[in-house]
């Protein structure tokens, strides 16, 4: 949500450090808080004045009217503010239907005034500007405000001046009092604008000659501002409305979905309750809360949520078992329920997601078990069928009684199961298979022949009804009153090519003769092409860094569908907004501030322009154009009907609910003529009524369905237009969220807008008006379906509508990766890898997930275990390792390798170049002897032969021993690194049969000439064979097989990289230059025949 309340302590904190104004604020920080916790002794300490002044004490708990409720100590002392808080401190309280424990209360001097000088103003936002309501009188007794007080409307982007609050507010103020709150409501407001508020309140606003005095204070801030906000605000706790308890389970939630481009809610109503709910979508939340509520189950209803947005698997494992967790705790009587439910997801990987679910229950399936819970499932969408079909599968292996369900079956009808309402059935009909729809059976690779007129509307030019642009004129521009035709070119602000390739599978199996996408544009890029496919045949789009660009050289392009962050929708939606060839914009991101959102809908006015959202997924026309992922996959398109044309236009707010609707129009009526998701957020670009206005004028369109919701009050503009028969064409309509009235507490439901702030916003009231003024209400959304068939046949019956005879729907190709998906097809993979899978949530090393790799502290060489060697190895090994890597490090600068790197790096070249120049050298003269030391010796070893006939062999055979020798080092200058890798490996290796072997045959070799000892490389190379052979981790053949392959070299090579890398960094850190070799260290000769 967007508006969330603040603490009194809070607001006044944000007032008191931010406001600017010449008016003279007196008690400036001086409050105190108290909680269970506090000791009212040490907080006198450090709030001196407790022990000074008069005091006032008041619960802080978000609760209206504290002074008519008897919740506000006056003209206290200390000792008395003790006493007051012991009566009412922990205590349970009830305030309206709400029953909650006091526990936060804040402590301020008291403040004595005349009741003339108090005063009351507030500012609060709506979708034309801000309103600022002052009266004259304020306190407890101020009665009805909206009536009595006197209003000013700020509108968006204007400004607030002290004179036209003087003029419009303060008329009936005393004149000495005038100027001072004249001043000190432009800071306010100021204020208010800078810090996002959406609503703030003071009553009563004291003014003396000593100055002005905030004494109660209420107010909310707009959430989604916090990343414009944040140095400002700081970190807000935002606390749950009075009567119900902040979870940590809501915190960890909220915390889920702060780091997420998902969308996951959790609030908690009634822990102790037998039904549970998880289920995917905002307004589809709202649909499950209002049917349970309807069936009674309002009292047992544990939780409200949502997950939506594409969460992936880890995310909505820990949704699930969060939930899962929560419901397992209490047992009930009668056992319990979980509702898995959701609309028809429009990009969402329902099969992905459920992975996520089935997980949590199969770790959960114990007490599951245990709590007797039965679980309902109900969804559809992208590879739905998968996911059904494991959500059956883990059901029947671990026993849990899981119902499945698709979209055969009406979206709300297993609450009425769950619940015992309406019989289970023994095996509900299948849905076709996704592959069923979209593999091609025709053999032709042609453009499917349209099978319906595409549009009533057509029209080659611009839209009807598009007026031409006057971007300077300030009165509002009549809008076009069509949106989209079949020849309808759009661009798209976003790398969002999967929702670029369902518009272009969309407009294939439509017969459009062109792609809808001309171009897309893309400011982090270059300008450059993109491949999509149209139908089979592959084809390039531009993608265009600069927006003037692209709509240069794309004239007719008049959609712009902006898939722009939270953060850069605002930006990018006010650039495009200066190109009047655009008369339509669809802002799918959520999330962005309401003060944006006004502005942008202001530019919009002016302009005659029509947005759509923001917070949606789009709209569709069939047979035209359809936004981004509006209507889903191709199986649901095609199942919808959503390729050609019906009689039925609709308009929701929710992006899942219009995929829902598509659903149960198709079911019904001869289908959808067009459908918009106007967006969840407060103030939708665009309203019900602009929308249901066009469809009025729209000769295609029929019959009208309209899904409202909770909150705002756009839905009586159609009651309105229905009385004075501006709307003659039949209207159904059902607003969701008719469960808030039945909460004790206040509930934000998934969409920012669907709440309600008084008594008309609410569904209840909507739907009552709606159906007086003459519109098809239904009882509830579960007879939504049965309502709308209704009002069709009637109109069928009268001739009105005249069914078309329906034709097989075309067919386009399947994508690869997504029939892969759906496991239609298989290939060979192009290499396989057995070490390491990046895929999943977490990366994992030899089937070690990076989070225990640290948890068990394996350092590098366990790390270098799991990747080389598969295996985890002993402490020891993995110490072993480790040593090898520091003693092989570096050998000074004269060696080839380091020559090489420092060589390169003086040279210019940067630091890959100069250690692959040094790597290069690494064979078997120089640090590459481990291989061959360990193979000559292990084969000497494992076929009997003695120290001395091994010695003997290799000199009759004129081959080196690898390992042995050394340049400086000698039997009498030994080399230390080897001593402490000998004194590690004695000390901890369970077995040194081949070192011992090797350390024979050095006392031969030394006692021949002092310097052919056992180099490093040589001990590296035999005691690792003895580590690989008796740790216990590898067999015989396995250890074998790493000697042969090279592995051991690998330790040489990763080891001298640290000591290269050094010397390059060495050398551009004395900035050396250019190396040229001395003369006098080259011998020139002639060629050999010349010298003669």
């Amino acid at each position: 949500m967007s508006a969330k309340a603040i603490s009194e302590q809070t607001g006044k904190e944000f007032l008191y450090k931010h406001i600017c104004t010449s008016a003279t604020i007196q008690n400036r920080f001086r409050y105190a808080n108290v909680t269970p916790e506090t000791d009212l002794d040490r907080l006198a300490l450090e709030h001196t004045w407790l022990l000074t002044e008069r005091l006032v004490v008041k619960p802080d708990q978000l609760i209206k009217r504290r002074g008519k409720l008897g919740l506000v100590g006056v003209n206290l002392d200390l000792n008395g503010v003790r006493e007051w808080l012991k009566a009412r401190l922990m205590k349970e309280t009830t305030v309206g239907k709400a029953k909650g424990v006091l526990k936060n209360f804040l402590i301020e001097p008291f403040v004595p005034h005349k009741q003339e000088e108090e005063f009351y103003v507030c500012i609060y936002a709506s979708r034309e500007g801000d309103h600022v309501l002052f009266h004259h009188q304020g306190g407890v007794d101020v009665g009805d405000v909206d009536a009595k007080a006197n209003k000013l409307l700020v509108g968006v982007d204007d400004k607030i001046c002290e004179g036209s609050v003087s003029k419009r507010l303060l008329a009936h103020v005393p004149n000495d009092k005038r100027l001072v709150l004249a001043q000190f409501i432009v800071g306010l407001f100021n204020l208010y604008e800078d810090l996002f508020f959406t609503y703030l309140e003071i009553n009563p606003l004291v003014v003396t000659k000593d100055g002005v005095f905030v004494l109660d204070m209420a107010a909310k801030i707009d959430a989604t501002a916090d990343y414009i906000c944040k140095a400002k605000w700081g970190d807000v706790e935002f606390p749950p409305p009075f009567g119900r308890e902040a979870y940590p389970e809501e915190a960890y939630i909220a915390d889920l979905d702060a780091k997420s481009g998902a969308s996951l809610k959790l609030t908690l109503l009634n822990p102790q309750g037998r039904i549970w709910t998880m289920v995917a979508g905002g307004g589809a939340s709202v649909v499950y809360s209002d049917t349970i509520c309807d069936l009674g189950g309002v009292d047992e209803l544990a939780n409200y949520g949502e997950y939506s947005g594409a969460p992936s698997e880890q995310q909505t494992y820990d949704y699930a078992k969060t939930i899962l967790s929560l419901m397992t705790r209490e047992k009930h009587p009668d056992g319990k329920v979980l509702i898995i439910g959701g609309s028809i997801a429009n990009f969402t990987n329902v099969a992905a997601t459920f992975k996520g679910i089935v997980r949590a229950i199969r770790d959960y399936q114990v007490p599951l078990k245990e709590h007797q819970v039965a679980i309902f499932v109900r969804r559809g969408g992208p590879n739905y069928q998968e996911g059904l079909r494991v959500m059956g599968e883990v059901g029947k292996t671990t026993g849990i009684p899981i119902h499945v369900f698709g979209t055969e079956t009406h979206m709300t009808a297993i609450v009425g199961m769950a619940l015992g309402h309406r019989p289970i059935p023994n095996q509900p009909p299948v849905a076709a298979h996704t592959a069923n729809f979209l593999l091609n059976s025709s053999g032709s690779t042609s453009t499917p022949a349209s099978t319906r007129t595409a549009s009533f509307s057509d029209n080659r030019g611009k839209a009807e009804g598009s007026p031409p642009k006057n971007t300077k004129s300030a009165a509002p521009v009549v809008k076009a009153s069509t949106l989209f035709s079949k020849h309808t070119k759009s661009m798209v602000w976003g790398m969002q090519t999967r929702a670029v390739q369902g518009m272009l599978d969309f407009d294939y199996v439509c017969s459009r003769d062109e792609p809808s996408v001309a171009a897309m544009v893309y400011p982090f890029t270059g300008d450059h092409k993109q491949k999509f496919y149209w139908g089979h045949k592959e084809i390039l789009l531009p993608v265009y860094k600069n927006m003037a660009d692209a709509m240069k050289k794309h004239p007719d392009v008049d959609v712009l569908i902006s898939f722009a962050s939270l953060r850069s929708a605002f930006d990018s939606t006010m650039e495009t907004m200066q190109y009047p060839q655009i008369h339509t914009i669809a802002i799918i991101a959520e999330g962005i501030p309401e003060a944006h959102t006004r502005k942008i809908i202001r530019s919009a006015d002016e302009k005659g322009i029509t947005i759509i959202g923001p917070a949606t997924v789009g709209g569709i026309k069939p047979g035209c154009f359809k936004i981004g992922n509006t209507g889903g996959m191709l199986d649901n398109i095609l199942a919808s009907k959503l390729y050609r044309p019906g009689s039925v236009a609709y308009v929701s707010r929710s992006g899942g609910m219009s995929n829902e609707l598509n659903n149960i129009i198709s079911r019904t009526t001869d289908g959808v003529f067009e459908g918009v998701a106007i967006g969840g957020d407060r103030y939708p670009g665009s309203v019900f009524t602009d929308h249901v206005l066009r469809y009025q004028d729209t000769p295609g369109v029929k019959m009208i369905v309209v899904l409202g919701e909770i909150g705002g009050t756009e839905e009586y503009k159609i009651c309105q237009g229905i009385r004075e028969g501006r709307i003659t064409k039949p209207v159904v309509c059902w607003c969701i969220g008719t469960c808030a009235t039945m909460f004790a507490s206040e509930v934000q439901f998934g969409h920012a807008g669907a709440c309600a702030n008084q008594a008309s916003e609410t569904a209840v009231a909507k739907n009552k008006a709606l159906k007086e003024a003459g519109a098809f209400v239904p009882k509830s959304f579960d007879e939504l379906g049965e309502i709308i068939k209704s009002v069709y046949d009637d109109l069928v019956g009268k001739g009105v509508i005249q069914p078309a005879p329906e034709l097989p729907p075309p067919t386009v190709p399947m994508d690869y990766s997504w029939a892969r998906e759906l496991g239609l097809i298989r290939k060979p993979a192009s290499f396989m890898t057995s070490i390491c899978d990046e895929r999943g949530q977490e990366l994992i090393y030899a089937g070690m997930p990076i989070t225990e790799v640290f948890k068990s502290e394996i350092g590098l060489g366990g790390t270098l275990g799991l990747l080389w060697f598969q295996r985890r190895l002993p402490r020891y090994a993995c110490q072993f390792i480790e040593m090898c890597l520091m003693v092989t490090a570096d050998h000074g600068p004269a060696v080839s390798g380091a020559h090489n790197t420092i060589v390169c790096a003086r040279a210019g070249k940067d630091l890959i170049s100069s250690l692959t120049s040094g790597l290069l050298t690494i064979g078997d003269r120089f640090g590459g002897a481990l291989d061959a030391a360990a193979k000559q010796f292990s084969k000497a070893f494992d076929s009997g032969l003695l120290p001395m006939e091994f010695v003997n062999k290799m000199k009759k055979d004129g081959k080196l021993i690898m390992g042995i020798g050394h340049r400086v080092k000698s039997i009498n200058n030994p080399d230390m690194r080897v001593q402490i890798l000998k004194d590690f490996v004695k000390q901890h290796f369970p077995s040194t049969q081949l070192l011992d072997y090797a350390l024979d045959v050095e006392k031969i070799t030394t006692s021949k000439k002092p310097n052919l000892i056992l180099n490093v490389d040589g001990f590296i190379g035999v005691a690792f064979v003895d580590l690989l052979r008796t740790c216990g981790g590898f067999t015989r053949d396995e250890a074998d097989e790493f000697v042969e392959i090279g592995a051991l070299n690998g330790i040489f090579v990763l080891g001298r990289s640290m000591g290269f890398i050094g010397h390059y960094l060495d050398q551009k850190r004395l900035r050396q230059g250019l190396y040229r070799h001395p003369w006098d260290d080259i011998s020139y000769v002639l060629p050999e025949h010349m010298s003669m």
